[in-house]
């Protein structure tokens, strides 16, 4: 505690406040200690592991080509098929493992209701890899 004051009356009381500084000090010094020690707890064993090369075996899954023409006609990999045979083969192809990709090329002006029909058969089926294949060259 801290006695005294700057008042002229001879009474002096203790005072209730408590005093930070040395507090803070000594949080300061525990700090930079701290600081100091913390990259020394960081260490690690070296170890002279042996060099192999290899490359991951991945099994990249066949592509399945859908062409859509205005006309409503629907090719399966180059072949002409009908929507009812497109969607068996759909079935067929979701229960391979690991499923094939589906890529849809649709003409620009074919009507939407002729891919959304497709798209709903493959979903239908359970294909989960459906993307469409665009010309990225502008008009």
């Amino acid at each position: 505690m801290a006695f005294g004051g700057f008042n002229r009356e001879g009474t002096t009381q203790p005072m209730a406040e408590i005093n930070m500084i040395p507090l803070i000090d000594v949080m300061l010094v525990l700090l930079v200690i701290f600081i100091v020690t913390a990259p020394l707890l960081t260490h690690a064993v070296k170890i002279d592991l042996p060099k192999v090369a290899s490359h991951p075996n991945l099994t990249q899954p066949e592509n399945i080509q859908i062409g859509i023409r205005a006309s409503g006609e629907i090719f399966w990999n180059g072949a002409t098929t009908s929507q009812t045979e497109a969607a068996a083969r759909f079935t067929e192809n979701a229960k391979r493992d690991p499923q094939p990709e589906v890529h849809i090329r649709a003409d620009a002006t074919a009507p939407y209701e002729h891919v959304a029909r497709i798209l709903a058969a493959a979903a239908k089926a359970g294909l989960t890899r459906i993307g469409f294949v665009t010309d990225p060259r502008e008009n």
